[in-house]
């Protein structure tokens, strides 16, 4: 059989079934091309490993700060906050204030807005312990003094000068700082000297 018998024979039922047989071929030409475009990306995507685990752990851990909250709290601890956390966050990952709190000293004095740093040491008085005067914490269940401790955020000029090494000049300069959530900003925003510094670290407090 020539090529002529074959046109002859096969052409009228190509011409009767025309769409149908354009259909199907368009189909396998789209399939065998979807075929190759899996294989190209199955290739690509296993010749291109990328591990971001780490930097990502990294990045997270970068971005946090640790603060240890004690005394009138629900859940006293230490925890860590997105870096740019204020002192309301820090209350409310600790549950918030206790029952016996201290709230009137605590509306006076602590400022919710302060934005914390890494490392910051927070202490809620509870009712009957308050931070007064020069700092001196007092207790109604126990007579005198514990410790003497000058509140760098609340005291005045007067008492701050009282303690070793604060001259006027320094203790102006302590209170035009404030607020502080750490005693270390005294080094950091350079207020004290580290000579100096060493002279009153334990004898300051912030709450």
């Amino acid at each position: 059989m020539d090529t002529s018998d074959l046109v002859s024979r096969f052409l009228p039922l190509v011409k009767k079934h025309w769409l149908p047989l354009s259909l199907g071929s368009l189909g396998m030409i789209f399939f065998t091309y979807g075929l190759i475009g899996l294989f190209v990306a199955n290739k690509t995507s296993s010749d291109n490993i990328v591990f971001e685990a780490s930097s990502e752990k990294n990045s997270v851990e970068a971005k946090t700060i640790a603060i240890d909250i004690e005394g009138a709290v629900v859940r006293p601890g230490l925890y860590k906050l997105p870096q740019d956390s204020r002192m309301q966050d820090a209350l409310i990952v600790a549950g918030g204030l206790a029952a016996s709190a201290d709230r009137q000293f605590i509306f006076k004095n602590l400022n919710l807005a302060t934005k914390l740093t890494d490392g910051a040491k927070i202490y809620i008085p509870f009712v009957g312990e308050s931070v007064i005067g020069s700092g001196v914490l007092n207790t109604s269940s126990q007579v005198g003094t514990v410790g003497s401790l000058v509140n760098i955020n609340s005291s005045s000029q007067s008492q701050l000068e009282a303690l070793p090494g604060i001259g006027p000049v320094s203790a102006l300069k302590i209170i035009g700082a404030r607020p502080y959530t750490s005693v270390d900003e005294l080094l950091k925003k350079k207020i004290v000297g580290g000579k100096v510094f060493d002279q009153i670290k334990d004898r300051i407090t912030l709450y």
